[in-house]
């Protein structure tokens, strides 16, 4: 883990709740594809957040925070940064955290899992297999709950179209009549796109309620739980 100071450069909404948030830190960061990183706002209040970034891009990092009126988990923390943003101070970040980083010594095909703004980890490792020329087929599935969410949808579809081992799969819980991609929950998607799911490795971010269920479905479909790779399972049963 690396603690450094980081200026607040930008923050964008990506969607009506989502917000992009640059950071520039005085010093190279240091990471994996996958990690996260904290937002200090006292010496034991730390927020947690994927780096949307890959590592080559360690002079500027990119979060994703999805901040309801609901989520003062995210809006406290968004605040926080905005106030640095405002009076051009440097927030002080942790970096480089979490067990759930892409195994790139593997050679076993790959399928990533988002909910939500849970994207941005499934982005860092996405854009890295990119960068490195990755041959390994990859699956990505990423779930909203309307497609109004799909903020990264077009990025995701050059993504896509960068190499042909590589694939996006949008799904959309609540889609009107007017989506002809995969519906419904997006573990659901994954469990009827592949009949058996032991010879691949697989990330998951999202919900910590969601993880749960679609790690024992994903198990019952083949998944070796070795091969299974996912932050909330340290807080989970």
């Amino acid at each position: 883990m690396q603690e450094l100071k980081a200026s607040v450069v930008a923050i964008s909404a990506l969607s009506e709740f989502i917000f992009k948030v640059e950071l520039k830190p005085e010093q190279p960061a240091e990471f994996f594809a996958g990690q996260y990183l904290q937002v200090v706002l006292g010496e034991k209040d730390k927020r947690a957040f994927s780096i949307a970034s890959r590592p080559s891009q360690n002079n500027l990092l990119e979060l994703h925070i999805g901040a309801t009126a609901a989520d003062t988990y995210a809006i406290q923390a968004l605040d926080h940064l905005r106030e640095h943003h405002k009076n051009h101070t440097q927030a002080t970040l942790e970096v480089g955290l979490g067990v759930s980083q892409l195994r790139e010594k593997s050679d076993r095909p790959i399928i990533m899992l988002a909910g939500g703004t849970g994207f941005s980890y499934v982005k860092s490792m996405a854009d890295h297999l990119a960068e490195t020329g990755c041959k390994r087929p990859v699956l990505f599935y990423w779930g909203v709950k309307e497609e109004s969410a799909l903020y990264a949808k077009t990025e995701m579809e050059a993504w896509a179209a960068s190499n042909s081992h590589f694939n996006f799969i949008p799904v959309v819980e609540l889609a009107d009549d007017s989506w002809s991609g995969h519906s419904g929950y997006v573990h659901n998607a994954v469990l009827k796109d592949i009949m058996s799911l032991g010879a691949y490795d697989i990330y998951m971010a999202g919900r910590f309620d969601m993880i749960g269920p679609v790690r024992d479905d994903f198990i019952n479909q083949g998944a070796i739980r070795e091969h299974m790779y996912a932050d909330a399972f340290a807080f989970i049963k």
